[in-house]
């Protein structure tokens, strides 16, 4: 698991990227990888972001909904399932072992 913050959400990320970091991992815990603050959606959008969501589709097409969309992605680089932010990490877990 790996996450990128935004800060296009109601403004949820609006620190530098090492206090959202911080913030995730003693507020909630988080042990995976954080990696740099991200655009998810609009004209700025990551590439990253730009083919997970051409991949895989949500309710909104390829827009992203809302922070916490989960896409899980095989062992070749394939987006295999996109999940939505209100699907905590832990019901992902007998899809991740599908696949392994």
């Amino acid at each position: 698991m790996i996450g990128f913050p935004c800060n296009q959400f109601k403004e949820q990320d609006p620190g530098t990227n090492e206090e959202i970091k911080t913030f995730c991992e003693i507020n909630y815990g988080v042990t995976f990888e954080i990696f740099q603050k991200i655009d998810v959606k609009g004209d700025n959008q990551h590439p990253l972001y730009k083919f997970l969501t051409n991949e895989k589709k949500g309710l909104l097409g390829n827009d992203i909904k809302w922070n916490f969309t989960k896409f899980l992605i095989d062992r070749q680089g394939n987006v295999v399932k996109r999940f939505p932010s209100t699907v905590p990490p832990e019901k992902l877990v007998k899809h991740i072992e599908a696949l392994l």
